[in-house]
């Protein structure tokens, strides 16, 4: 099969920090690769990928401080994708609704896999302009702010099943991990850690946009004793990073689509304390691979409990629902769905 996956531009595939729908694209693209299907990655130049690299610019915008319209950059993206469409038998888009009006209008199947939030209103607006395109939400929960929407199916996260293992070292601290926002929760974490008196170190992000809270609400926090933030850490440093927690906690507290961090740490064998919102009780089996808690209370509580469970089973679970082969013959079930649907589409359109 001939496919092209439409990567975001903001990170490198994979990313070389913190990213994570790039990272999916790359888990995504490697796996189809050795499926054996032909695959095309439009991604920034600085990706690495064993499928076709077609660079739609030198390196990822992160990394680029000159750039001022970065939807120019889209613009432009989107009309050389469109150029080369008949190329593909399917083209898969991850860069949320930017190609729709354009896409919607030609013959070649085509999916867009929503990755963030769908909880604004201009942006259920804009998806809803659509209603005949196909969509892939990557939990049941994202859906519900547009439940009318043409789902398509629901295809959850995967990883390589050997880029993060268990590591044989102690446990000594709490892992927070991913990126320092509000809805991300580290204050909710710092307080879990201090409750029972253990450390936590924080390896996570710090978007422009969310500086101002870092600096007057998160900074303050760091000079406790039990805290240690460590910044940013890549893939090869999270095993031996997750391996050494007791817990990840993520005490999230807004509608997460999915949440990768989740399986990142499964992954590891290291359980999850998690708080009940968006797709937290379709990630997390409660009592195997963590827990799941609606307060700081709770979570204090789940941390008591944590002895009951085994870490070589939380492994085990990650093997049996969140590999990044399991994730790529969902897709391709969908994309032969669709490819057969658009056939016979154009042949009755022909008769």
């Amino acid at each position: 099969m001939r496919i092209a996956q439409v990567s975001p531009l903001f990170e490198a595939v994979p990313p070389k920090l913190y990213g994570g729908t790039e990272r999916v694209v790359y888990s995504l693209t490697e796996e189809l690769v050795a499926m054996g299907h032909d695959v095309t990655l439009f991604a920034s130049g600085d990706s690495i990928t064993s499928a076709t690299l077609a660079p739609m610019r030198a390196e990822a915008l992160r990394l680029d401080p000159t750039v001022v319209d970065w939807v120019a950059i889209y613009y432009r993206m989107i009309e050389q994708i469109y150029s080369r469409r008949n190329e593909f038998d399917i083209l898969h888009l991850h860069i949320d609704y930017f190609p729709l009006s354009l896409f919607s209008r030609q013959n070649v199947p085509f999916l867009t896999t929503l990755h963030g939030r769908l909880d604004i209103k201009e942006i259920a607006e804009a998806y809803a302009t659509f209603p005949e395109s196909p969509f892939v939400s990557i939990s049941d929960s994202q859906r519900q702010p547009i439940p009318s929407l043409n789902w398509a199916r629901t295809i959850p996260h995967g990883m390589p099943r050997n880029l993060l293992t268990p590591q044989p070292v102690e446990q000594t601290y709490f892992a927070f991990l991913g990126r320092i926002s509000p809805e991300k929760g580290l204050e909710r974490a710092i307080k879990i850690a201090a409750a029972v008196g253990g450390k936590l170190k924080i390896a996570a992000k710090v978007d422009n946009a969310d500086r101002d809270y870092y600096e007057n609400r998160i900074k303050p926090l760091l000079a406790q004793g039990h805290v240690e933030f460590i910044g940013e850490i890549n893939d090869a440093q999270k095993p031996a990073f997750l391996s050494g927690a007791t817990a990840l906690l993520f005490p999230i507290d807004w509608p997460e689509p999915f949440g990768l961090v989740m399986i990142e740490s499964m992954a590891c064998g290291t359980p999850v304390i998690a708080f009940n919102c968006g797709s937290v009780p379709e990630v997390i089996d409660d009592g195997v691979t963590g827990f799941i808690v609606n307060t700081i209370d709770e979570a204090v509580a789940a941390i008591g409990r944590l002895p009951e469970l085994d870490r070589a089973k939380v492994r085990a679970q990650f093997d049996k629902r969140w590999t990044a082969r399991r994730m790529a013959e969902d897709y391709v079930n969908l994309y032969e769905e669709l490819i057969d649907k658009k056939r016979l589409e154009l042949a009755q359109a022909a008769d």
